[in-house]
């Protein structure tokens, strides 16, 4: 197919959603950034939302996939839907990244980072996806490098509820529904899915055995309410998901080591929160515990051979402050405890927290925040971040121009996992005995976008990112982790803009260009300097019919030999039609022109595949 320029891609500019209402982006409220509802014209952080309408459009089964359409997000995956999937935002590895759901802190602690599971993380039930990029997340951890915060919808007054289902190329088929109901004083919603792949082989390499590499996974989730009076709610939220995947490239335990490309995990979550919210004029408070439980188990050649157990608890307290538009108050304290439990390790440790940011607006276009967070780690002892920024918004012509800029730090304690790998028999030297210090982050960006009162804008934003001591896997020796002794970065630009025309025709892109180093001044593996989506949707018939196009290129990727990864752009095409109110039919196709490519060396990615469905509400 025909290749465009990166020249082209700058033009174009951003992806965002999808709508063509004509209303200015800037008056979106966005929740992320402070963990309190404002409008994006006051943030000062840079943040894409993906809405349901996004979400279904898109079609994806994983969160991951639909995440790659996002301005600075790139995705790697070692196989199919279920595989060890890492999602980087701004060119940072995928554990620095804090994921949530209707609040649960998703970070799986018996993961070998410490880092969101995304593999077995599926969009079904999921309503709205806001992501923060860059190291901003003052509100969440200081070693938050990233936010992607999930939310499912809301429970509902009445009785309602929908099933939907698809199938498609590989042995695909996925099932989903969900009930919810209420009243105004209790509520609550059900939602549960079944996917099922036979998948394809993941591994190139794979001349053997040559089996296709395939995922089961069943979701279950619930929340609920109960309004005790106006102003105070109860809020229950529980998960479960059973995943099971085949894989290839696998070992044997010591001492053998022997390699196998017949190879299986079984990965088990349960987790939630159980909440109270005050909301009053002035102050608002939200006392909260959410937690979850993972456990991993491992099979070579049939032989159970690694198990993790992991767990993670938050006992949190989040309070706000408004006197006026002049000046408001977000503050909280939390206590992280956290665990790990494998062959060779039993391991916990808790953290502390508490955090502080005021905002205010000066005059009535200047927005201006500061905050700082105060971290003590049982085994790191403790560390002061904090996290300034500003915005600054005037009329010009038929719209405003937005002025932007934030700076924060960060500070990350090694995962429990990396100080017991260093410690066990599977460790060798150099890592072998190696005791890993605490990571510190710091980033910058500026931005400036026009948002048009007939909805549509443009923005760009420059960032600048850097880690002191990176942890990482040794991947020439793979001896365990090692600490480097120097800086690593992650540099670039992203330019995001949508353009609606009317409401029949909207064109949606970005382009990102990220430079990486790593503390040798090497480019950092598996993100690309250059990518980006351009996109078009056409709504006739008052939108019943949509139809949507997303071309998808990435270039420039190192790999793990200090090679490269050969460029791809991948065409995905996607149809939905309204037949009646209740009912709507859809029909994708995911790498329509059947590009051959990798993200990770080796590891095969989907061909052309096609996929149909319904989904019926009532």
């Amino acid at each position: 197919m025909h290749k465009l320029s990166t020249a082209a891609l700058v033009a174009l500019g951003g992806i965002s959603a999808v709508s063509a209402q004509a209303t200015n982006k800037l008056e979106e409220t966005v929740i992320t950034s402070s963990r309190v509802a404002m409008p994006l014209r006051e943030v000062a952080t840079s943040i894409s939302v993906v809405t349901k309408e996004d979400i279904e459009l898109r079609g994806f089964s994983s969160v991951a996939n639909t995440l790659r359409y996002e301005p600075a997000v790139s995705v790697t995956s070692a196989g199919g839907v279920g595989s060890s999937t890492e999602v980087r935002i701004r060119g940072e590895r995928g554990f620095r990244t804090k994921v949530y759901l209707d609040g649960i802190d998703l970070t799986d602690a018996s993961s070998p980072q410490a880092g969101p599971n995304f593999g077995n993380m599926l969009t079904g039930g999921i309503d709205r996806i806001e992501v923060l990029r860059g190291p901003e997340g003052l509100m969440y951890g200081a070693d938050a490098g990233g936010v992607i915060n999930m939310y499912t919808a809301a429970p509902q007054t009445g009785l309602s509820g929908g099933v939907e289902a698809e199938g498609g190329r590989y042995g695909t088929w996925q099932y989903g529904g969900h009930i919810t109901g209420g009243n105004e004083t209790v509520d609550g919603t059900f939602l549960a899915e079944e996917f099922d792949t036979d998948g394809f082989n993941a591994l190139s390499t794979d001349t053997v055995l040559q089996d296709n590499d395939g995922y089961n996974n069943t979701t279950l989730h619930g929340r609920g309410g109960w309004n005790i009076i106006d102003t105070l709610r109860l809020e229950v939220v529980a998960r479960n998901v059973e995943g099971k995947n085949d894989y290839d490239n696998c070992s044997l335990p010591a001492p053998t080591y022997e390699r196998s490309d017949n190879c299986k995990n079984e990965y088990s979550l349960d987790a939630g929160r159980i909440a109270l919210e005050h909301t009053g004029k002035a102050f608002s408070n939200t006392v909260s515990y959410n937690g979850n439980k993972t456990d991993r188990k491992f099979y070579t050649e049939g032989v159970n051979d690694y198990s993790y157990k992991g767990e993670l608890e938050k006992f949190d307290y989040l309070g706000s402050w408004k006197q006026s538009d002049a000046l408001s108050l977000v503050y909280g304290a939390e206590l992280q405890k956290e665990s790990v439990d494998s062959d060779s390790t039993d391991e916990q440790r808790d953290q502390t927290g508490y955090f502080l940011e005021a905002r205010g607006s000066f005059i009535d276009s200047l927005y201006v925040s500061a905050g700082t967070r105060y971290t003590d780690n049982d085994d790191f002892g403790s560390k002061t971040t904090y996290r300034i920024g500003a915005a600054y918004v005037r009329k010009f012509g038929d719209g405003d121009i937005k002025l932007k800029s934030t700076y924060g730090t960060g500070f990350r304690a090694p995962s429990l996992s990396e100080i017991a790998f260093n410690q066990s028999p599977d460790a060798f030297p150099p890592a072998q005995g190696t005791e890993l210090g605490a990571e510190e982050s710091k980033g910058w960006d500026a931005g400036i976008g026009y948002y048009a009162s007939s909805g549509w804008y443009v923005d760009a934003v420059y960032f600048d990112q850097k880690i002191d001591d990176e942890i990482f896997f040794d991947l020439v020796n793979f001896s365990g982790y090692l600490q480097d002794d120097g800086e690593s970065s992650s540099s670039g630009v992203e330019i995001t803009s949508e353009i609606p025309i009317g409401e029949l025709v909207t064109f949606t892109g970005n382009y990102t260009y990220t430079d990486t180093q790593d503390f040798e001044g090497e480019q950092r593996v598996r993100t690309p300097k250059n990518m980006g989506n351009l996109g078009i949707l056409i709504s006739p018939w008052d939108g019943r019919l949509q139809f949507n196009i997303n071309y998808r290129i990435a270039r420039d990727i190192a790999d793990e030999s200090r090679g490269s990864v050969d460029n791809y752009e991948i065409l995905d095409l996607s149809v939905t039609y309204q037949l009646i109110s209740s009912l709507q039919v859809y029909a994708r196709v995911e790498n329509a022109t059947d590009e051959d490519y990798e993200v990770i060396p080796q590891y095969n990615t989907p061909g052309a595949a096609g996929y149909a469905g319904f989904r019926y509400s009532f």
